[in-house]
């Protein structure tokens, strides 16, 4: 049996990978993926694992959630977000959401959009007081005194 060097095994896995990352929001199937690594399925699945610690389909939907969270962020629809990121089914999308980011996607978003406008408002109380007062931001500049 032919022997390959592991650089070469790792650069077929990590094409894959990136294949992935560049088709997310594709119906993808193992059996896709696995050939633009040119290996069979089950031994794709072996060696992405011990090179990522997840198989595919898990790091698949991993890459799906942190895009379907900058969206929902952004103040994109829900409906719209699931079918952006690759899913056909909202309720799907919304338990697994649910499931890796420990909310619901609307009220994700919702949560999100107030932190953005909090933000807005009053830049400050997102900035830790011990960073802010090693920085002289707490400083009232007319009277040299610390601001609480």
């Amino acid at each position: 049996m032919e022997s390959y060097p592991k650089a070469y095994l790792y650069r077929r896995v990590v094409k894959a990978k990136c294949f992935m990352d560049a088709h997310y929001a594709d119906p993808l199937d193992l059996t896709e993926i696995s050939s633009e690594a040119a290996f069979s399925r089950y031994h794709f699945i072996r060696l992405f694992k011990a090179i990522y610690g997840l198989a595919p389909h898990a790091y698949l939907t991993r890459v799906r959630m942190e895009k379907a969270q900058g969206l929902l962020g952004r103040g994109m629809q829900v409906t719209d977000v699931c079918m952006a990121v690759g899913f056909t089914s909202p309720a799907t999308f919304s338990r697994l959401f649910k499931r890796h980011v420990g909310v619901a996607p609307s009220t994700y978003r919702e949560d999100q959009l107030a932190r953005a406008e909090a933000l807005a408002l009053e830049p400050l109380a997102f900035i830790p007081g011990c960073f802010a007062r090693f920085n002289g931001w707490l400083q009232n500049r007319n009277f040299g005194q610390e601001l609480s």
